[in-house]
């Protein structure tokens, strides 16, 4: 069976990469994290700097922090994060030594020039990220929406497995 191709920097890669927490029911690899964001994604959750130009179609514009913070907590790992063209700072996440940026996609083109490695270690609890308090809501805000909709995944496999054993 060949793999589906995904946007995001690192994706082959992170194809191998396993959930150090079983916190998601059906979150095994990054890829199934990125599937189930792509219907999380919003203007909510977009950092507000950024917000008048997010559209569904680059869905992953200004969530890369709260993002890859999520990832950690699913992944493990590091946060890095390299100085972004609008002066702030891109954050993606570095496990058992792979890469991977889950919002790339939202450079377009200029994803494919950037470079990955040796950025800054990022903090959660540092005045750039969860320091501010509308960051860390945004990120309890895709958390929530994450579980919800792994529940409501979960209670739709329950009940079809009802439904076959009746």
């Amino acid at each position: 069976m060949q793999q589906k191709d995904y946007p995001f920097y690192g994706s082959r890669e992170a194809a191998g990469i396993r959930a150090a927490h079983q916190t998601y029911a059906g979150i095994a690899t990054p890829l199934d994290l990125y599937d189930a964001l792509r219907g999380i994604w919003c203007a909510d959750t977009c950092a507000p700097r950024l917000r008048a130009g997010w559209m569904p179609e680059n869905r992953t514009l200004g969530q890369c922090s709260i993002t890859a913070f999520l990832a950690q907590d699913i992944f493990g790992g590091e946060v890095r994060g390299m100085q972004a063209e609008s002066g702030g700072i891109h954050c993606y996440n570095v496990v058992c030594g792979v890469i991977f940026d889950l919002t790339s996609e939202q450079f377009g083109e200029k994803a494919k020039h950037m470079v990955y490695g040796e950025d800054p270690l990022q903090e959660r609890e540092s005045p750039e990220h969860f320091g501010k308090e509308e960051k860390r809501k945004r990120y309890e805000y895709l958390k929530k929406a994450l579980a919800d909709a792994q529940g409501q995944q979960q209670n739709k496999a329950e009940e079809l497995a009802r439904q076959s054993a009746v």
